[in-house]
């Protein structure tokens, strides 16, 4: 007699599994795991196949679905007050743990000669003009993100100012919509075994064999994350006058697939879903607020780098003043945001972080051994932040089905009615 699972196994069940198995692989078969990293980057590659489609076509749907361009405002403005409250919090709060556990000061570094060597960053008005693409269709190729949400804002805007004549694209829009969802679907089929070949080889990479101070950094790192998750997120819900079990719980499946991804563009599908279906939130809001939060909204980069600033300057014996640290927490804000939602952000913007304060670069060479494993920690802090804002949001415009929001399970459908 074949032994019966005595209830259907849900997607997170089976990504779970998939990610246990992989790390149990990747310790038993040591190098011969890297066999299965053709596995994961056929994985990681369908993912990206959708990640633009994704953002285009709901981004477009989400404005196409807020006529009232006051509310698209308003929307918005509550948007980007949360991606920087949260933001500037994370940081804030991983330097104080950091400080408090005096993490990097075992190391000794002397300061050498390329101390405070920073790439000069661009200029604010260079990053003004870079955020408007003379070609759509190369920002599509190219991967810019930010490009393709203005193109997508202008483009639904378009549709909505066109009236009548507009109707028939907004109708394929949300057509589009629907067809890109299926194909998201499609692919997350394939997520178990995809997450089991990624944890596979990493874990054969990494081990558990790191050194003393970067072990410090990574745990110093891992706990800020957990408790912005479980008690900043909880303390912003109850404030909304919801309770953060049901949020917690619906966000699990999309946090593992983040934590074996690393990328929060490739789990804005999942997320996107997650949102509507099992959290209720209506997709004028959803399809606005996410896509926008995969690409400026970086709570868990935040922390890194706050970390970071405090572990660089115990290594090499700084002592960072207040202002110092208020300088550090600002430029974390502002270089998380536009930062591409792709493993390995944290080391391409961390210069201009330790450079605003005059701390040497040479440490990044270590941190960069321990940028995986970190990452598997900021980027489902990153993930649930946006979905985050995105509840919080549909909860001040009254576009939040609460009876989604507080059932078990959720919707069996995207939402698409008013809350």
């Amino acid at each position: 007699m074949v032994a019966r699972i005595p209830f259907p196994l849900q997607m997170w069940h089976k990504i779970l599994i998939g990610l246990l198995l992989g790390v149990l692989a990747g310790l038993a078969l040591g190098e011969s795991a890297r066999l299965l990293q053709p596995v994961g980057t056929i994985f990681i590659t369908l993912i990206r196949m959708v990640v633009m489609p994704v953002i285009f076509v709901s981004l477009v749907c989400g404005v196409t679905a807020m006529k009232n361009v006051r509310q698209m405002g308003r929307v918005a403005g509550k948007t980007l007050f949360l991606y920087m409250l949260t933001m500037a919090f994370a940081a804030s709060s991983s330097m104080l743990l950091a400080d408090l556990l005096n993490i990097g000061a075992g190391l000794n570094y002397s300061l050498g000669s390329t101390a405070g060597s920073v790439p000069t960053p661009p200029s604010m008005l260079d990053t003004m003009l870079n955020l408007f693409p003379a070609n759509p269709f190369k920002s599509f190729v190219d991967g810019n993100v930010l490009q393709v949400i203005v193109f997508a804002l202008f483009f639904g805007m378009a549709i909505n100012l066109s009236g009548e004549a507009g109707e028939p694209v907004r109708r394929l829009f949300d057509s589009l919509n629907q067809v890109v969802f299926r194909l998201i679907s499609m692919v997350l089929a394939f997520a178990p075994y995809g997450v089991f070949a990624l944890m596979a080889y990493v874990t054969a990479d990494n081990g558990f064999a790191v050194i003393e101070q970067l072990a410090a950094l990574v745990g110093s790192i891992w706990l800020s994350c957990l408790l912005l998750l479980t008690v900043c997120y909880s303390l912003l819900l109850m404030l909304a006058g919801l309770r953060p079990w049901p949020f917690l719980k619906k966000m699990l499946p999309v946090q593992l697939f983040a934590f074996s991804t690393t990328s929060s563009n490739a789990t804005l599908p999942l997320a996107l879903d997650t949102a509507e279906r099992r959290l209720g939130v209506h997709n004028s809001i959803a399809s606005f607020v996410l896509p926008l939060g995969a690409t400026i909204n970086m709570n868990g980069l935040a922390t890194y780098l706050g970390a970071v600033a405090i572990f660089a300057a115990n290594a090499y014996g700084i002592e960072l003043s207040l202002m110092q640290k208020v300088t550090v927490v600002l430029t974390t804000t502002l270089s998380a945001i536009g930062a591409a939602g792709v493993p390995g952000t944290g080391l391409v913007v961390m210069s201009m972080v330790l450079g605003s304060v005059g701390l040497p670069l040479e440490v990044i060479a270590a941190i960069a051994a321990v940028d995986r494993i970190i990452d598997m920690a900021n980027t489902p802090t990153n993930v649930s932040g946006d979905t985050l804002a995105a509840v919080l949001v549909a909860r001040s415009e009254g576009e939040l089905d609460l009876a989604v929001y507080n059932s078990p399970t959720g919707a069996v459908a995207p939402v698409t009615a008013k809350g």
